[in-house]
């Protein structure tokens, strides 16, 4: 299918014989030009065309590929209509302007598209399948399967009917009425595929696979076994023991435990190395126990074969399966580890058989003399030390410690490994010792002679490291970050300079493993933590994030850029994400078609909840509220700029798709609404309000209110709860900051204000209240807008008692208050917008009457005040950010010495 492939024209030459004319070839031309990226000349050489032909429809296609591309969207778009208009069929055009719809990000234009070539040419394959593939882009899954057996009709070819089946199940996964799923669109996948197997017409694997989706769904089990275990079940074959797992699944359904049973024993025989057949093979044993399940006298206990229904087997079955595996080619790790989940479920059971296995504590260091030169040895033996008393830890590390090869090289040094697998086997009993909360219970001297020892490991250890590549690790980077971590627990408990040699720690281990990913996350968190963000951009962007890591790691980012002041690196941030997410509709389509070509139907579903998940994503909606909160607070400094942003920004308050109870910034909903208010003169007292709409917008920022009240309430509950999160676990919102430092209650009474002045607006000068109201609040917010400004003073960095110490929160209330002053002008500008034509009418007044003493409203004199002392509050902000620029750049970084501030001096560790 042309269409799909990269190039403009790929494979041009199989086309019909009157492509190679001189017209084609100067398209031939444009669309090299275009394929190359070369723009311009692919425009200069379609006008040359056009000149000659001006209705030519493939230059015009090309044309508006390369003004797409120059950024020239309307012009693009108006000369693709104008081809579209004329209902093209040939290939060319068809696959030009498939190409120029996409890249407009319009794949419902190119449905119409072919829906109109199929008219004309309604015989064609080609046709008719990309209609269908452009069906599958925008998710019509109903004019698929017409589109599918269309296809079949004229092409009677097994892939077409099952994407017409296919297409069914998608329509009964996307129905919001699970009923009518399973009364219709099920049962007539499922009548489609018995028409075909009736008439034996199944071919290929992918058909079998369809089939049994189809009865899965249904919950028809019984007959998805049959049609696993029958004929149609021997084309089950491109996945290793795809059959095997089918069966096992639909055994599991159905509860036929013996069967689960007897086929996991069978296949751990082939097999003693499986893992997954372990735990089945457990989860039946005992669920026939709890049965009371006995096999039958003379017939077999089972389809699949012998069954084990009691402990004493199971006991024998692992034994045996640990006296194969010495005769294995190659260690298996299995066997062993079996017999501890034995352990612990009979533990679990409160059965007494257990010591029938051994001792636990004896098996894991038997294990560990087997495997502990193996990275994955901690990470099996971790599962299992719950089945250690916590009084056996330390007898427990001391009995692997003695089983080490080390050797020092004088009295009282540190014994070290003489090779890898002895370095393995000891970081194998760190790490266990730091799970077992060995260091933990250690003092603070203990715990820094431990960092000593980890530290001086760890540089012994890159001797054997020195062959590896940049892209590799070294083999003793673990003692580097487990000396970290124990540092990181001593700041937690207040030691403050054991942050500083985190960093130079973390710094050395970076030099050595610079594409160590866990150094790199730890420098950004403890970076972040400590308020200095500039080095956090540049080691994010080593990391080299792709695909769903924007979604699972790019939180790091956004959440401290914008708070720290970055605004630059917040927008970029923001952008990654955003283009990973926005791409996610489109790539996933591009996949959902692949799997239609291949056959692959099982993973269309997974694409489709694939494409779900992310759009539901927390950080996709974070991040596209804090976009648009940066346009808004970088780019609409008065109120017409904040209205056109908004209004580009296609923003409705009133019906909001995102999520914002969910969200952080719980005030920034209500800075949507406020543009929409947009005063216009009208009749005071009037009734007809309510009628022009102008009402109802009031009426969505006094509706926002209620929701800000509401969540702000739950906020604070939430933070009532006073959850500590660990270093490792998500980092702490910015909520706790936004109701303690006063930015939440004037942001609130900020938008109580537009109520009120509304109301000014409605009724009139004439009610005294409620200029007294607004004045009061405006003095309210100004007191409000000045405490929050005292918050933000202080030194960011200071020494004290020998000890450098950050001051984050500092740099986090100025940019709350950056924040809260910029909703404060939109305000005020609003504010201005509805006094101004009163004081108008007031001169005018005052005029014609002659009558120079009359007193004017209160109102403006409040106004007038309030923005003075906003402009003096806002002069005396820029002053104190010009100071801190000044104390920054003088801070030389290269003449700072932190050898007084270093906790582990006095250790000897550097």
């Amino acid at each position: 299918m042309r269409a799909e492939r990269g190039g403009i024209f790929e494979g041009r030459g199989a086309h019909r014989g009157h492509l190679w004319c001189d017209s084609v070839c100067v398209c031939s031309s444009s669309a090299d030009y275009l394929d190359n990226g070369n723009n311009k000349m692919a425009i200069q050489q379609a006008d040359k065309l056009l000149k000659k032909h001006k209705d030519l429809h493939c230059a015009k296609v090309l044309k508006a590929i390369g003004l797409q591309r120059t950024g020239k969207q309307d012009e693009a778009y108006a000369l693709a209509q104008e081809v579209a208009a004329l209902e093209p069929t040939d290939d060319n055009s068809l696959q030009a302007l498939t190409i120029l719809y996409r890249e407009m990000h319009r794949p419902e234009l190119v449905t119409k598209l072919y829906e109109a070539a199929v008219k004309k040419v309604p015989n064609s394959e080609e046709y008719h399948s990309h209609l269908f593939m452009a069906y599958a882009r925008v998710g019509e899954y109903k004019k698929m399967q017409q589109a599918g057996m269309a296809l079949y009709k004229i092409v009677p070819k097994n892939p077409y009917y099952f994407w017409s089946v296919m297409s069914l199940i998608m329509q009964s996964i996307s129905a919001q009425d699970e009923n009518l799923s399973k009364t219709m669109f099920l049962p007539l996948a499922e009548r489609m595929v018995e028409k075909m197997v009736k008439e034996d017409k199944i071919e290929a694997e992918a058909e079998v696979e369809l089939y049994y989706m189809i009865l899965e769904r249904l919950e028809k089990y019984k007959e998805a076994l049959d049609v696993v275990r029958g004929k149609l079940g021997e084309k089950l074959t491109s996945e290793l023991q795809s059959r095997e797992n089918k069966c096992m699944a639909m055994y599991k359904k159905l509860r036929r435990w013996p069967e689960c049973n007897a086929l996991a024993r069978r296949l751990l025989l082939k097999n003693s190395d499986d893992w997954q057949f372990y735990i089945t093979y457990f989860d039946s044993v005992f669920q026939l126990i709890d049965e009371s399940w006995t096999p039958p006298a003379e017939e077999e206990h089972s389809l699949e074969g012998e069954v084990h229904c009691s402990i004493e087997q199971a006991v024998n079955f692992i034994e045996e399966r640990i006296s194969e595996e010495s005769k294995s080619a190659r260690p298996l790790r299995g066997p062993y580890l079996a017999k501890l989940e034995l352990i612990r479920r009979l533990r679990h059971r409160g059965c007494n058989d257990e010591y029938k296995l051994g001792d636990p504590e004896e098996l894991m260091f038997q294990y560990f003399k087997k495997f502990g030169d193996k990275p994955c040895c901690f990470t099996d033996l971790k599962v299992f030390v719950d089945l250690l008393p916590p009084s056996q830890y330390t007898k427990f590390i001391r009995q692997l410690l003695d089983v080490i090869p080390l050797a020092a090289a004088a009295e009282n040094e540190v014994a070290l490994p003489g090779d890898i697998k002895a370095l393995q086997q000891h970081l194998c009993v760190v790490q266990l010792s730091r799970l077992l909360g060995i260091y933990h219970a250690m003092e603070k001297k203990q715990k820094l002679a431990v960092v000593r020892e980890l530290m001086l490991r760890y540089r012994h250890g890159l001797e054997f490291g020195k062959s590896c590549l940049k892209t590799e690790l070294q083999f003793s980077d673990y003692y580097c970050l487990l000396a970290v971590h124990l540092l990181l627990d001593l700041w937690l408990e207040g030691e403050e300079a054991a942050v500083w040699q985190c960093l130079t720690l973390l710094e050395e281990g970076l030099s050595h493993s610079p594409s160590n990913a866990q150094f790199k996350l730890l420098l950004i968190r403890i970076y972040c933590r400590l308020g200095a963000f500039e080095p956090v951009s540049e080691l994010y962007s080593s990391l080299d994030a792709k695909h769903i890591q924007h979604d699972t790691i790019g939180y790091l980012l956004t959440r401290y850029a914008g708070s720290l002041g970055h605004y630059a690196a917040a927008s970029q941030s923001c952008n990654f994400a955003l283009r990973f997410f926005h791409s996610n509709q489109k790539d996933t389509s591009e996949y959902i078609i692949q799997a239609y070509k291949y056959g692959a139907f099982e993973k269309i579903p997974e694409f489709i909840a694939f494409r779900n998940r992310l759009n539901s994503s927390l950080h996709f909606a974070q991040v596209r509220t804090e976009r648009m909160l940066l346009d808004l607070l970088l780019e609409a400094n008065i109120s017409t700029s904040l209205e056109e942003s908004i209004k580009s920004m296609s923003l409705s308050p009133e019906e909001d798709d995102i999520p914002w109870k969910d969200l952080l910034e719980i005030s920034s909903t209500h800075t949507y609404g406020l543009p929409t208010l947009g005063h216009t003169i009208q009749p005071k007292n009037s009734e007809k309000t309510a009628e022009n709409g102008v009402s109802s917008k009031i009426d969505t920022i006094r509706a926002l209110l209620q929701q800000l009240e509401a969540a702000v309430d739950s906020g604070k509950k939430f933070l009532e709860q006073k959850i500590q999160y660990p270093v490792l676990g998500p980092p702490p919102t910015r909520m706790a900051g936004f109701f303690s430092n006063g930015s939440c209650q004037c942001q609130t009474s900020l938008f109580y204000l537009v109520s009120d002045i509304y109301e000014l607006d409605t009724n009139g000068l004439g009610k005294s209240e409620i200029q007294e109201r607004i004045g009061n609040s405006f003095k309210s917010l100004v007191e409000r807008l000045t405490d929050l400004f005292n918050k933000c003073k202080g030194d960011l960095i200071e020494v004290r008692d020998g000890t450098l110490k950050t001051h984050p929160n500092l740099l986090e209330n100025l940019v709350f208050f950056v924040e809260t002053i910029s909703i404060a002008l939109w305000v005020s500008s609003y504010c201005d917008s509805v006094l101004r034509p009163f004081k108008s009418n007031l001169q005018k007044k005052k005029k014609k009457k002659k009558e120079s003493s009359v007193a004017m409203p209160p109102v403006f004199t409040h106004f007038l005040d309030y923005v003075t002392e906003l402009q003096t509050l806002t002069s005396n902000v820029i002053d104190h950010i010009k100071g801190l620029e000044i104390i920054l750049t003088a801070l030389k970084l290269e003449e700072l010495s932190l050898k007084d501030t270093l906790l582990l001096q006095n250790c000897h560790v550097v």
